[in-house]
């Protein structure tokens, strides 16, 4: 009877630590998403100021849409080997070497074989490319002229230098990362974003377009010098090794080629089979589509990135453990919170597509007709938005597993689906026929991937997931009536100084105090959840962030005073 009686207890005390630790995890993972968000929130305002720059002095003029075709082989590289195939199958395996390790130099041991061999293998292909830049040109682009192929393979072989910097600088943000240390990588793309502007502003009046590619290897010198004291501080150590044997690099080879794969059928079919369709068009194609994609990009990094990149390494670990309901808990709240926040934004793009472009681009080069055409492309981005965002946090699922196969094979689904899509729709839509294939490609993988997830798991957050998804609905659907009423009812043009950015402006403001408030309205009288939990996790990242840098202060005074918090008086 006793012994029963202890049992219950110690299951009492274990459910109890259970929750404590479950609250922790949600208080660090909200204080660190709300971090990771304004951070990208500063990036993606530095990006559009440099895009604005951009598109003052090229528009979409033919040698800005060679600089745009010359990123689609380092952009391949970088996503194949630098960016998220590397840092998706490091991740997992750096962080258990993390926690099996006694005397931290084999994790550090493991980063470094990682880091040089990708710096091999990057630099050997970066050269490779660029020795085959002038064929390579053709077949992205071939629509171009003569001159502009000579430009992009140029331009090309300039950008091919900042792939190889992003070799090292990808693996540095996991390991920041699985130290569970998100603000340093997610300042990383401001500096980068800058060293662009700055390309932009100071480099391209004197050396043209090949300013903004020189800006571009600036920007990713200062994304990898910007982690390097936090890394530091954490004991990292460099190695001049190159283990293959070594079971940590193995694995992270096995985790990585189907990433690999998955990745480059998503580079295939969305950057060079549209960059193909879009250059045979008509002139300015290349880029209208691409100042589309940057702009419907903002809200799926700040909304869908930041937080996935926050809930990435705790998945990681809940799948670990095994522990498969905290697992489906924690990807189920973020989803809601995600989908709830994504549908608004996702309204808002499009019914405010033409203000946000005024206020964001129409200077300088670029025209009226590149806005339109800008303008609707946008509009069918803004479809697959949400899509995009929810989808970074179930593909993560899978990754967390360990399983970067299943993803693989929904990835060439996609990518068929995809291509058929740009091919039927481009005749009828032109550019917006592009975009709209994507919007239809990336809702197409997401329904895959959340029933393959369901036969798995169960479903991720139950029927609180739907409920949210129905309500969200509703409330948007009275937001866009709402907006489309009272943007319909606006003269053409409004009596606001500024001209068209001051038109655009003015727009924006009173669409976006209409729609959200709409949008709010109806979230709080059919009680959508997920916005008062966003609310309540916004309020308790603050108070908490409030009370981290009240504690760095005084740590910072008693330093000063003499009274430091380790035993010689020093603080981190």
């Amino acid at each position: 009877m006793s012994h029963s009686t202890n049992r219950g207890r110690g299951a009492g005390a274990q459910s109890t630590a259970e929750r404590k630790d479950a609250t922790a995890r949600g208080a660090h993972m909200t204080r660190s998403s709300v971090l990771v968000m304004a951070a990208f929130v500063a990036s993606k305002v530095v990006g559009l100021l440099r895009e604005r720059a951009i598109s003052h002095r090229f528009g979409v003029s033919a040698e800005y849409e060679a600089y745009l075709a010359a990123f689609k082989v380092p952009d391949l590289l970088f996503m194949l080997i630098a960016g998220g195939a590397l840092v998706t199958a490091f991740l997992p395996v750096f962080a258990g070497a993390l926690n099996d390790d006694e005397d931290d130099v084999g994790p550090w041991r493991l980063a470094s074989a990682v880091t040089n061999l990708a710096l091999v293998v990057t630099a050997v292909l970066a050269a490779a490319a660029a020795i085959a830049a002038p064929i390579i040109a053709p077949i992205i682009a071939p629509g171009f002229t003569h001159e502009q192929h000579a430009l992009t393979a140029t331009l090309m072989r300039i950008i091919l230098g900042s792939t190889v910097i992003f070799a090292a600088s990808g693996i540095q943000m996991g390991m920041l990362n699985a130290f569970q240390h998100f603000l340093t990588p997610a300042i990383a793309p401001i500096v980068y974003n800058g060293g662009i502007l700055f390309g932009a502003l100071f480099l391209a009046p004197t050396l043209g377009v090949r300013g903004l590619a020189w800006g571009v290897v600036l920007g990713a010198i200062g994304h990898l010098v910007v982690k390097v004291p936090s890394l530091l501080r954490r004991g990292y150590r460099w190695h001049p090794i190159l283990s293959l044997g070594d079971p940590g690099v193995r694995q992270v080879i096995g985790l990585m080629w189907p990433r690999i794969i998955s990745l480059g059928t998503v580079w295939f079919s969305v950057l060079v089979v549209n960059t193909r369709l879009a250059s045979q068009i008509e002139a300015g194609s290349v880029a209208a589509l691409n100042y589309a994609w940057v702009i419907a990009q903002m809200p799926q990094t700040v909304l869908g990135t930041a937080i996935a990149t926050v809930v990435f390494p705790t998945l990681a670990e809940l799948a670990a453990r095994g522990d498969r309901a905290a697992l489906r808990d924690t990807a189920g709240t973020a989803l809601r919170v995600m989908i709830a926040l994504t549908v608004p934004a996702s309204i808002a793009l499009w019914a405010l597509a033409g203000p946000v472009i005024a206020v964001l681009l129409q200077t300088g080069r670029f025209d009226v007709e590149a806005a339109e055409a800008t303008r609707v492309a946008l509009q069918m981005f803004a479809l697959g938005l949400v899509g995009h965002v929810t989808f970074e946090v179930v593909a993560r699922m899978f990754y967390a597993q360990k399983d970067t196969l299943t993803p693989l094979f929904i990835g060439v689904a996609t990518m068929i689906v995809n291509i058929a899509l740009a091919y039927a729709l481009v005749g009828p839509l032109a550019v917006a026929g592009l975009a709209l294939a994507n919007s239809i490609a990336i809702t197409f993988e997401l329904v895959i991937a959340l029933m393959i997830l369901h036969r798995r798991l169960g479903r991720l957050g139950g029927r609180a997931l739907w409920a949210t998804a129905w309500r969200a609905g509703l409330a948007g659907g009275i937001m866009l009536a709402g907006m489309t009423l009272v943007i319909a009812r606006l003269p053409l043009s409004l009596p606001v100084p500024g001209g068209v950015f001051g038109d655009g402006v003015a727009r924006l403001a009173i669409g976006g105090v209409v729609g959200g408030s709409l949008y709010l309205l109806v979230a709080q009288i059919v009680d959508l959840e997920a916005i008062s939990f966003a609310r309540s996790l916004t309020r308790m990242a603050i108070r908490s962030s409030i009370g981290a840098i009240k504690g760095v202060k005084g740590r910072v005074k008693r330093h000063l005073a003499g009274r430091g918090d380790g035993p010689d008086g020093s603080t981190d």
